[in-house]
């Protein structure tokens, strides 16, 4: 044309911040051919959310697959197996007066009753085990269920019961449950092979839509269970695959990793989310949310956007993972606050030595590095000694002080949490 010609071209490449990080972005270039010459224009796009969110599709495609497969062949195995056990019983009766015979016959049917349970196993991760739910007293199931741990896990490890209400309902299977919770208790106790401590609690909780759009859970009100220990923690390049069929860390012949991919098939089939929280040398958390009963408490009812309070404070977040970090800031930002930012302890140390006002600490309590929360919270004590804080962890409270991380009687907002959570327990702070 007259106005000349536009050619487009665009380029993914790798591009490092002032801080030496590096994230994937997307170059385009417009040129634009005009009669005075060649005008450029130059766009970088953060690819960083894109990654993210294709990479939460894929991991779902591929539990969605393995989950098909490993259904199919549970099916099929299931009916090998009806063969095999159906006739060792009629060659058990054969053999029965000859002991050697008999013997060998006693191994095939406990070898058979093993690869029943190894289908069961897969079809709980599949999705396909048959569930009987119904209105269940959580509180009730866990304290007959640590009835049943305590000889099991030895006298070296505590188990904790900790309620935030005294009636605790969710529509589930209680026998599945059970299994669930016991599964989670032997994984436990293999990491705390030294002795420790397993807390199990329970609650109402809210799961937002912020948070639900980004975790494959509908938002709204679930029944919580959260099982913790004090044990070694799992290393963060094995946290995307602990829910994978046959996944284990544990030696040759030391378990199946089938647990944690039964309890993840079983959750979900119940309409419900599961989420882990481990840190290498910090421990584990698991949440379980339940669909509730009709007599399940509710938390969050009657919060509306009135009654959420904010302010014109200044607020350093120091947060490690960058996509939490940016939701927070958002939301702090949409309550009027002004705000400083760090990915990590040296960060918000660095603001510190700056001489920025602010005036609370918000900070993850485990973070990469040499400080976690508490002690970051402790060395910037020595020159603000009127400095309020705030932590916020995806580990449970009980587990979190249980660690020594924290103090009791300190301000923790848990993971994941509702824009009013966040503006109540802020205020909370800077009002005290």
């Amino acid at each position: 044309s007259q106005d000349g010609q536009t050619l487009n071209r665009r380029r993914e490449l790798a591009v490092r911040r002032r801080d030496g990080k590096e994230f994937r972005a997307e170059l385009s270039v417009t040129a634009l051919k005009r009669r005075e010459g060649i005008l450029f224009n130059v766009f970088y796009r953060d690819l960083t959310d894109k990654i993210a969110s294709e990479e939460r599709i894929r991991h779902a495609d591929k539990m969605e697959a393995v989950g098909q497969l490993t259904g199919g062949v549970a099916h099929d195995f299931n009916n090998i197996l009806t063969v095999i056990t159906g006739t060792i019983e009629i060659l058990a009766d054969a053999v029965a007066k000859e002991p050697e015979l008999a013997a060998i016959t006693k191994m095939i049917d406990e070898a058979a009753g093993r690869g029943a349970e190894l289908t069961q196993h897969l079809l709980a991760f599949a999705r396909k085990q048959p569930l009987q739910p119904r209105e269940v007293d959580i509180n009730a199931l866990i304290i007959d269920t640590a009835k049943l741990l305590r000889p099991t896990l030895g006298e070296q490890i505590q188990i904790e019961s900790v309620f935030e209400d005294e009636s605790c309902v969710a529509i589930v299977d209680p026998n599945q449950l059970t299994t669930a919770i016991l599964n989670l208790a032997l994984n436990a106790r293999d990491a705390m092979p030294g002795g420790g401590k397993l807390i199990v609690e329970t609650g109402a909780a809210y799961l937002d839509e912020v948070y639900a759009s980004v975790n494959d859970v509908r938002p709204g009100h679930y029944v919580l269970i959260a099982v913790s220990d004090t044990g070694t923690g799992i290393p963060a390049h094995m946290l995307a695959r602990v829910f994978d069929p046959f996944f284990t860390s544990k030696g040759p012949g030391k378990g199946t990793g089938l647990g944690l991919s039964m309890v993840y098939g079983f959750i979900k089939q119940s309409t419900g989310h599961i989420k882990i929280y481990s840190e290498e040398g910090h421990g584990t958390t698991i949440k379980m949310y339940l669909p509730p009963g009709k007599t399940a408490a509710a938390v969050g009812e009657g919060v509306t956007p009135s009654t959420i309070e904010g302010g014109h404070e200044t607020i350093l977040v120091v947060e490690d993972d960058r996509l939490v970090r940016d939701y927070v800031l958002a939301q702090l930002h949409s309550l009027g606050y002004v705000t400083l930012q760090a990915a990590n302890a040296a960060e918000a140390l660095a603001i510190v030595a700056t001489g920025k006002p602010f005036d609370l600490l918000f900070s993850d309590v485990i973070m990469p590095g040499k400080l976690n929360g508490r002690q970051l919270a402790d060395e910037v004590s020595k020159t603000r000694p009127d400095l309020r804080v705030v932590y916020t962890s995806g580990y449970t409270e009980n587990a979190i002080i249980h660690h020594g991380r924290l103090d009791l009687g300190v301000l923790l907002l848990a993971k994941p949490y509702r824009k009013s959570d966040l503006a109540r327990i802020i205020r909370k702070a800077l009002s005290s």
